[in-house]
């Protein structure tokens, strides 16, 4: 499962922004380490192709493919040397394979800001020193052990080397002012900008995706927070869905772009990539188009592909496999 570690100084927002996410409820204090413990929600990945699948077949059960969110304590600076909750952060950040950095980018001065926190770019700052500082210090902690052992070099994750995504949380005008948000995106580049507003986040929550949407309209918005979010994540760490369709369930599942067709039967069980045979494959697009799969397979377009098949996001398939 994608684990995502959301993490930002103290009140830009980051605890509001996970119960909006995760509808979880964690507690979104205006002080400083509300979260002590990392929040931990589980959300699933909105996907209309599986929706559709799944009223098509009259599934018994829809599984959407999953994300793990984790909130993480607020960091402030010198948390290297463990000032505030840092070197739980730290542990917590590690277990994490993509961070989603939180960043204040809206004004309110009933909202306090963390000592040192002055702007996005600032704030931006801070956080990147801090992971460089804990890296250096692990480093220096590795060297020393392989020189006292002379074990063979380890395999760390270091935390300036995860992938990063920024999540910019602006006000109402934010959400619709290109040229603020152009502004953000280049502070960044090349990684991903999202831009959020984590109050109308927390309006929403408890939304069916069609009241989302209908919400975001009225303010001008065209794109979800948090679909934008799992698109960065997976465009970031080049994963993608495939699909199975049944009577018995209709379900999305997670792979990396560039997987082969067993590997992707792998995905569902080890059995199925061991002894693979054959990937039934047709397209999502061509489904939809001719209504049945009876009529995909009388249009020539069911493919039967073999071991070397690259699988494309949005692929149906189902696997044969003897074992």
């Amino acid at each position: 499962m994608l684990k995502v570690g959301i993490v930002g100084l103290p009140n830009v927002g980051k605890s509001t922004l996970f119960n909006a996410l995760t509808n979880a409820g964690a507690l979104a204090a205006n002080y400083p380490f509300a979260t002590i413990e990392p929040n931990v929600g589980i959300v699933p990945v909105p996907d209309e192709r599986l929706d559709f699948l799944s009223k098509m077949y009259e599934s018994d059960k829809t599984i959407p493919a999953t994300v793990e969110f984790v909130d993480i304590a607020g960091l402030v600076e010198g948390a290297s040397k463990g000032e505030g909750l840092g070197n739980k952060f730290l542990a917590h950040i590690r277990e994490c394979q993509i961070v989603c950095h939180v960043v204040r980018a809206f004004q309110d001065s009933d909202v306090i800001r963390a000592e040192g926190s002055k702007d996005p770019e600032n704030d931006i700052a801070i956080i990147q020193t801090e992971l460089e500082l804990a890296d250096l210090e692990t480093r220096e902690k590795v060297e020393a052990k392989r020189k006292k052992s002379q074990a063979p070099d380890e395999s760390i994750p270091y935390l300036t080397e995860k992938p990063v995504i920024y999540m910019f949380n602006v006000d109402e005008a934010g959400l619709v002012d290109a040229d603020l948000q152009c502004k953000l995106q280049a502070l960044v580049a090349p990684a991903q900008a999202v831009f959020i507003n984590a109050k109308l986040e927390a309006e929403m929550s408890g939304m069916s995706a069609d009241e989302r949407k209908e919400f975001l309209r009225e303010y001008g918005v065209k794109k979800d927070a948090l679909r934008e979010l799992i698109r960065a994540a997976y465009q970031t760490l080049g994963l993608q869905s495939f699909l199975t369709a049944g009577k018995k369930e209709s379900r999305a599942w997670t792979i990396r772009q560039g997987a082969t067709a067993p590997q992707a039967a792998g995905a569902i069980h080890s059995d199925f990539e061991r002894g693979f045979i054959a990937a039934e494959v047709m397209k999502f697009e061509d489904l939809k188009a001719l209504g049945s799969e009876q009529a995909v397979k009388a249009a020539g377009k069911l493919r039967t592909e073999g071991k070397t098949y690259v699988m494309e996001d949005g692929d149906i398939v189902e696997f044969r496999f003897n074992v």
